[in-house]
């Protein structure tokens, strides 16, 4: 077997820490070789996950309601962001804590005002300050592009039908199952025409919510990819809604327009009517039953006596 030269020195680079490997042959040598080259493809491998990381942030916690360069969604287009607010750590502050900096007035409530006034940005789940200005530094970069690959393209909408519509509601019900199960919308909300006992009470009444979220392109990206930290968990990989079921859900939400939502206290007036209803019926059902067997134990007694 051949021999390394004595005193010959390998050395491997990764993030500026060098691996010395020296005066080792055969065996040793090999196995410190594999070593080096391991360690750099972990270390490249480490750097392009960071390279990518922003990226991927953006486009699964900031593409549902932000284009850039593609136009307003649920929030305003961030194409040139950095010229309407130059102010940089007022920007990340905005970033990393929306409704602090929303509620303090100025331009934060003027970009609340111009979309909607409504619902609140949330804070992106683990934002940092550091991640905020790396998010800045990617828009920044997206904005000197003639076209981002942000610009929202490809999000066009396909006629709505009947029959989507009628998909739609029965996917809210829950009569029609999602594909990868996710959970009814019934299960949270509500709608103007749902059964008599209503929907759940922990998100909000969904009547009119395209025009709340200003048309339905804005619609069907939340639906793509929920914000809020109730819908996150539960419509995330592997449970998120398929692109036919997302467009059923918009045309039947679209066809609520101009509907009064749904009361919650005739719903609960309703269910509490309905419970008496049931408990008189058990009540009936129990005397009738308790009343033969009454009669089937006194009347020998009495009979019996005479």
């Amino acid at each position: 077997m051949r021999k390394v030269t004595s005193g010959m020195e390998r050395r491997g680079k990764c993030l500026g820490i060098r691996v010395l490997v020296g005066r080792v042959g055969g065996r040793r040598g090999r196995r410190a070789a594999v070593l080096i080259v391991a360690t750099a493809c972990v270390c490249l491998a480490a750097v392009t996950a960071k390279a990518q990381d922003t990226d991927e942030y953006f486009k699964t916690n900031c593409a549902t309601c932000h284009t850039i360069g593609g136009g307003p969604l649920t929030g305003p287009d961030l194409k040139g962001l950095s010229e309407r607010q130059p102010d940089r750590q007022w920007l990340i502050d905005f970033i990393v804590d929306p409704k602090r900096m929303i509620d303090q007035g100025g331009y934060g409530a003027k970009i609340f005002a111009e979309a909607g006034g409504k619902t609140y940005m949330p804070a992106g789940p683990g934002i940092t300050a550091k991640r905020a200005e790396k998010l800045l530094d990617l828009i920044d970069e997206e904005s000197k592009k003639e076209v981002s690959r942000f610009v929202g393209a490809g999000q066009k909408l396909k006629p709505f039908t009947s029959q989507n519509r009628a998909d739609g509601y029965e996917y809210f019900l829950g009569r029609k199952k999602f594909v990868n199960g996710g959970a009814a919308c019934i299960s949270c909300h509500s709608m103007y025409d749902t059964p008599a006992l209503g929907g759940g009470r922990l998100g909000p009444d969904l009547t009119n919510v395209s025009e709340r979220l200003k048309g339905a392109k804005s619609l069907m990206a939340w639906l793509g990819a929920p914000q809020t930290e109730t819908m996150q968990p539960i419509y995330k990989a592997p449970h998120e809604l398929t692109p036919d079921e997302i467009h059923a859900l918009v045309a039947y939400f679209e066809a609520s327009a101009g509907n009064s939502p749904s009361e919650a206290p005739a719903s609960r007036v309703a269910f509490l009517l309905m419970g008496l209803v049931g408990a008189g019926a058990m009540v009936f059902a129990m005397d009738a039953v308790w009343k033969r067997r009454f009669r089937g134990v006194r009347r020998p007694l009495v009979e019996g006596s005479v």
